[in-house]
Formats: structure tokens, sequence, C-alpha cells
């Protein structure tokens, strides 16, 4: 059971604004055939899903504490009008490296709807988190 928490650990931190390396652990958990893949799957998506809402809760408060949209550009401020709008897809692409942070971040930040945000993130981070197994198991 060790290794499980070590990929949660692993996972919750990569999705958070610390760097990390999940899919590393992941390839040489999945490769080593020492736990079901499907179980290592489910551990290493909540844990990234987990660390990824806590970021985009991050963002949330933030914006209650500072709010930039009055001090930008009306171009900039239109951009993030538009973001608002139709970004919540962008969610799906969270698990990107450098971007998948600032993603969730803003999510937070622009107040994106929390259900469908977490939908969102978890399907792209299974998506990602599958490919791995697929790939080493």
């Amino acid at each position: 059971m060790n290794g499980m928490v070590g990929l949660f650990v692993s996972a919750f931190v990569s999705s958070t604004i610390a760097p990390g390396g999940s899919e590393a652990v992941l390839a040489y958990m999945a490769a080593s055939n020492q736990h079901p893949a499907l179980q290592l799957l489910l551990v290493a998506t909540v844990g990234n899903t987990l660390g990824a809402m806590t970021t985009w809760g991050l963002g949330h408060l933030a914006a209650k504490k500072i709010e930039i949209a009055s001090t930008l550009p009306e171009k900039k401020q239109q951009a993030l009008a538009i973001l608002s709008q139709k970004g919540q897809w962008l969610l799906l692409f969270t698990w990107l490296p450098l971007v998948g942070d600032l993603l969730c971040f803003a999510g937070g930040w622009l107040k994106l709807p929390l259900l469908s945000s977490t939908l969102l993130i978890l399907l792209g981070k299974l998506g990602r988190y599958a490919a791995i197994v697929w790939l080493f198991a």
C-alpha cells in the first residue's frame, strides 16, 4: 500500500503549483506489474484531480482579494471575458506541463462552475494517465 500512497502524493503535488513527476512514478509502477493497472489509474487520477482543484481553489480565493480585470487594458478585459465564457473547455488541457496549473488557477479566478470544472479536469487527467498506463503496463 505504501506505493499507492506515494503515487497519490506524487500525483497530488504534481498538480499544484509545486513541480512534480507523477508520470514517471506511474510509468514505473505500471511497468513493475505490482498493482492492478486500473487501481494505479484511479489513484493517480484522483490525486492529480484533487491537486488541480486545490490550485483552482487558490485561484478562487485570490479573485476575492484582488480584482485584476479592472486594471487591465480594454482588449485584455475582452479576452478575459471570452475566456470566462468559453474557457471552461480549456480545463480539459490541465494535464499539459507548465500551462495546466495556470489553467486551473485561472478557472478558479474566473469562478468557473465547480462541478463542471472538476469533471473537465478529471477527464483530461484520466486521459493522460490512461495513456501512460496503457503504454507501460
